[in-house]
């Protein structure tokens, strides 16, 4: 049994409050928080209606102020805190876990606030302070980074001696109605496809201007659509932990009038993430932007269709024989929905979150230091991903066009 702490109220998690809640068998004491304790009531009132007076305790916090913070850790005392906050908020959260004794997860790398720089390096940095404290945290447990990393070291430890090519491949095939929205945090979300793509061959990086590199790919269930080469955090880990790779790339799918809009955003400067003065007021561009686009959490209950995210690997085989491989999980919006009341966006971040969150309770991910989740052993995890609503396939010896 143990006692865990969420800390974000937004899409995600939302999917985390509800899975953790389901899951009471191995979380006995649940804590939701948020800069808005009223969005953290409303779902704790609607989660113990519906999981049989389940009782999610709440709390209003400050996630960028550590004080704050640790008052609330010594006043709950977590054994672990799940962090579906902002990444800008990673670093105040890991200190205070170090302050407090508590062990930490997340789903996305830090960022700062003032640059749109995707790195490891500062949590990386943290590895010693971790591990001579004794606690761990388990870094980007969410779908891409997160079931990703792992779908890619089940595929090392089960099927090659030898990974050369990696291709991770993420379609949202889902409409939501609406002229223009993101799928989550519209801040985040608009920083990371804005900037230039990069991917790993022979070594280095390579560096591309924003979807330079693209071809229509086909998705199970789905079929073709336009992919874009961007840089995800996760190729840094993978890069680092599987050094046979000669290339690693990330794929994403956007629609022509998504990006139409993106470009638009840019070049009349909503997307700047410098402040600007307005009415003797400094505001920074792309945060009002957030304040009038639609809430990503909020568009769950007209979203249909489907996602489609999972790993093409080509390598050598545990005999040396040439093999290609594509594992990859596909979740229809509508289902997310009807379980959470999340989009599927949400949905296969927050779920693998809670199975991290799974993972440590019940000893199987549990040693002190920081760690992506491709360090640690997948099959117990991909049995919890087929049982908890994200269910695996693999494709062997097929085309894997990329």
């Amino acid at each position: 049994m143990s006692k865990i702490l969420i800390i974000g109220a937004g899409g995600v998690g939302t999917v985390v409050a509800h899975k953790t809640a389901q899951n009471h068998g191995v979380f006995s004491d649940i804590m939701l928080a948020s800069r808005t304790l009223s969005k953290c009531e409303t779902l704790a009132n609607a989660i113990g209606t519906k999981y049989g007076n389940k009782k999610i305790r709440t709390a209003s916090v400050d996630a960028d102020n550590v004080s704050e913070l640790l008052d609330l850790f010594n006043n709950f005392k977590p054994e672990l805190v799940i962090n579906v906050a902002l990444p800008y908020q990673d670093l105040s959260i890991m200190d205070a876990c170090l302050e407090a004794g508590v062990n930490y997860l997340d789903t996305a790398n830090y960022e700062p606030k003032e640059e749109a720089v995707f790195e490891y390096k500062w949590q990386w940095a943290y590895q010693d302070k971790f591990k001579k404290a004794g606690l761990m945290a388990i870094l980007g447990c969410g779908f891409d980074p997160g079931v990703t990393s792992i779908f890619t070291a089940y595929a090392a430890k089960h099927y090659f001696s030898k990974m050369e090519y990696l291709d991770i491949v993420d379609c949202n095939a889902g409409d939501h109605g609406k002229a223009f929205a993101t799928n989550f945090n519209p801040e985040i979300n608009i920083r990371e496809v804005t900037q230039k793509g990069k991917y790993w061959e022979n070594g280095q990086w390579v560096i591309t201007q924003p979807h330079e590199i693209h071809k229509p790919l086909n998705y199970p269930n789905i079929g073709p659509k336009e992919s874009y080469v961007i840089y995800h955090e996760e190729l840094e880990s993978l890069v680092k932990n599987f050094p046979t790779l000669k290339r690693a790339r990330f794929w994403m799918t956007f629609g022509q009038e998504y990006l139409t809009h993106l470009r638009v955003i840019q070049n009349i400067g909503m997307a700047r993430i410098d402040p600007v003065m307005y009415k003797g007021m400094e505001i920074i561009p792309i945060q009002f932007l957030k304040a009038v686009l639609p809430d990503p959490g909020e568009l769950g209950e007209n979203y249909t269709g489907e996602t489609s995210i999972g790993c093409r690997i080509k390598g050598l085989d545990k005999e040396g024989k040439e093999l290609t491989y594509y594992i990859y999980n596909n979740c229809r919006h509508q289902d997310a929905y009807k379980e959470t009341g999340a989009q599927g966006v949400s949905y296969t971040t927050g779920v693998p979150a809670t199975i991290g969150a799974l993972m440590f309770a019940q000893g199987v991910w549990r040693k002190p230091g920081v760690f992506n989740v491709e360090e640690l052993d997948p099959d117990p995890f991909l049995e919890q991903l087929n049982k908890q609503g994200l269910p695996w396939h693999e494709k062997f010896n097929e085309d894997l066009e990329i």
